[in-house]
């Protein structure tokens, strides 16, 4: 923390970004239940659920949340009466096929990320709103889809007009600076290196998965402004050059120390005397060249410094572009690994959750019953898109509780009665500023909590005109909450959803599978594309495993594939700039055989051509780093017992 943000107004212990914040949100759900009121929509509790979802700190992660919700709920609808329409005379029908398409939706969250994610699961508990909330009358699905649908547009609308009439910010000036700290930590890391230090990998495993966590917000400045492409395509490049040059930092890392110490300071000096246009490679890497070269190493280590301020470079040109919203000379893509078989199973036991909740509930004969089906759908929807569903789960049981006492609070002792709306307003005012300014915490469970209290409050509390005061309403919708969560985590003890060993299991022998089928010639994606899509997979494994210092061999294995591959690829690439050429053959023999020694005789004859042709340093250069990564796996021992 900064002199500045200790010395900053902070009311209640809360800075005045996160109170501004919490205003807008109060004003929006004010403004979306109004309007309910005002058109007479039938499901006016909807529009706040829209506004407390729709919660988000910038213009631009609420805007794609907002569209992403729109589109989600268009699909729900649809499913929702189709599957009503075909199964409306069998009710067991009717919640098999539902629990199939709820597998289905929390499936596809399972190959997405961010807000794609999110919408993906509403898709599900849309139907559970829709045509469970509806089971025992059928034919209403779809007038209760269309004032659904209403209710959802008017919340959509109000936060977004709040948040431009009162100035919500923007998304990019703090993703630059996140940014742009990363970049500075790589910088320090190179300078250690260069000093002859070894970085531990735990510490390349934080900065990759620092740098991946980053992706879902990436994505939401193409919506923020009319420069949202532009920020958005360069802090895609900054990110994926970061990435890239954490590749070229482990090269030198992994390169043996020829410089003398007098000569790494000088290297250093260059460094630090940069301006902002980077640091001298070529005179620094003059200061290698002057060592005198044995078998080739200086040369390498000289290409391998070049290589590193290269991206160096590349980061800050894009995070310039970032800040001057301007679009980059090119344009990356931040590739999204994938695993299908992971996101299938947890679509099953999703199905399986919702098949056990509902084998209890349907035939319990409570009258509330397929309302707490329906809160069982969106509390799996909601954990779908967490790295810990059960975990999702045991927090929703501990704040429904919370919700409920919230919700009579403000019912009962507040409002008791009075059905004037200015009241409602203000009475609403205690609930949706505390949640929101909770839901700031730098603390992810809290903020879980925060959100989830407004949500099942709102849900609970249903403001409607006029106001229904009823107890025992109150007391049945407060009671089916709890009893539908704590079913759902009764079903996932009994089926626990996959656990973290399974899944680094399977992102390890993923990473193994690719690198075992490397070389590929004809590859769709860029190497550094495909270096940010193996990043994505370590963080993966770093989520899966609880954290960075967790399973540390495991995520030294990743990293080891990680290296291997995206050297792999470079040498591919740069073998296509002398396709045909005299030793296009024994370059490609060497890659595919991937021995140390080979490798390095095909670099030592490039090497003697490269007078001519300094493309055939490069991949001579690129051929020895290979050869080091590879001989550093060997040496090490294996891990995927432990990820096993």
């Amino acid at each position: 923390m900064t002199v500045i943000d200790r010395g900053a107004f902070r009311p209640w212990g809360f800075p005045l970004a996160s109170w501004a914040f919490a205003i807008r949100i109060w004003i929006a759900a004010v403004v979306a239940v109004y309007l309910s009121f005002w058109l007479e929509l039938e499901a006016p509790s909807s529009a706040i659920l829209t506004v407390a979802i729709l919660a988000e700190p910038t213009r631009g992660q609420a805007l794609e949340k907002a569209a992403f919700r729109l589109v989600a709920t268009g699909i729900g609808v649809a499913a929702s009466i189709i599957i009503t329409g075909i199964f409306s005379q069998t009710r067991d029908l009717l919640l098999i096929a539902f629990a199939i398409w709820l597998g289905l939706c929390v499936y596809v969250s399972g190959l997405l990320d961010g807000n794609r994610a999110y919408a993906a699961v509403l898709s599900g508990y849309t139907v559970a709103f829709l045509a469970v909330g509806q089971i025992d009358n059928p034919a209403h699905v779809f007038e209760s889809s269309m004032a659904r649908g209403a209710a959802i547009v008017i919340g959509v609308l109000s936060v977004t007009i709040i948040n431009d009439l009162l100035s919500a910010p923007d998304r990019h000036p703090r993703l630059a600076a996140q940014l742009d700290e990363i970049h500075r930590r790589i910088r320090d890391c190179a300078k250690q290196t260069i000093f002859g230090e070894i970085i531990k990998p735990v510490t390349y495993a934080a900065l990759i998965a620092e740098i991946v966590a980053l992706r879902p917000e990436i994505a939401s400045l193409t919506v923020e402004s009319s420069s949202g492409p532009a920020r958005g395509a360069a802090a895609q490049n900054a990110a994926t050059a970061l990435v890239a040059q954490l590749h070229a930092l482990r090269a030198l890392g992994a390169l043996p120390p020829i410089a003398e110490a007098t000569t790494r300071e000088n290297i250093l000096r260059v460094l630090e005397a940069a301006d902002d246009h980077g640091p001298s490679a070529p005179q620094a890497a003059g200061l290698l060249a002057a060592q005198g070269d044995t078998n080739g190493m200086v040369a390498t280590s000289t290409w391998t410094f070049r290589e590193l301020m290269r991206r160096d470079q590349q980061v800050r040109e894009n995070l310039a572009a970032l800040r001057g919203d301007r679009h980059p000379p090119w344009r990356w893509r931040t590739l999204r690994h994938r695993s299908h078989l992971t996101s299938a199973e947890s679509g099953v036991r999703a199905a399986i959750w919702f098949g056990l909740a509902e084998a209890f509930l349907a035939y319990a004969g409570w009258s509330a019953a397929s309302g707490s089906l329906s809160l069982v759908g969106v509390v799996i929807g909601l954990g779908a898109v967490t790295p810990n569903p059960r975990a999702t789960t045991a927090l929703a049981l501990v704040t429904a509780p919370i919700a409920g006492a919230l919700a009579g609070i403000i019912e009962f002792f507040v409002l008791d009665g009075v059905s004037d709306f200015p009241l409602l307003a203000i009475a609403l005012a205690p609930l949706i500023v505390g949640a929101a300014l909770v839901m700031t915490s730098a603390n992810r469970a809290v903020s879980v909590v925060a959100r989830l209290s407004l949500i099942f409050a709102v849900s609970i509390f249903a403001p409607t005109n006029p106001q229904t005061y009823n107890a025992q309403s109150y007391l049945y919708s407060s009671l089916f909450v709890c009893i539908a969560i704590a079913l759902l985590l009764c079903a996932q003890l009994l089926v626990p959803p996959v656990s973290g060993l399974r899944r680094r299991r399977r992102l390890v022998a993923s990473a193994q599978s690719e690198l075992a089928q490397a070389p590929l010639w004809d590859r769709r994606h860029r190497p550094e594309e495909e270096m940010f899509r193996d990043a994505i997979r370590i963080g993966e494994i770093i989520s899966a495993g609880g954290g960075v210092t967790s399973n540390t061999g495991t995520v030294e294995e990743a990293l080891s594939h990680f290296d291997q591959t995206s050297a792999i690829r470079l040498c591919i690439d740069k073998l296509k700039a002398i396709a045909n050429g005299p030793s296009d053959t024994d370059v490609r023999a060497a890659l595919i055989s991937r021995d140390p020694l080979t490798l390095l005789n095909a670099a030592r004859t490039l090497r003697a051509a490269s007078v001519d042709n300094p493309a055939l340093g490069d991949l001579s250069a690129t051929l020895v780093v290979l050869s080091l990564f590879i001989e550093a796996a060997r040496a090490r021992p294996q891990n995927i017992r432990e990820a096993a």
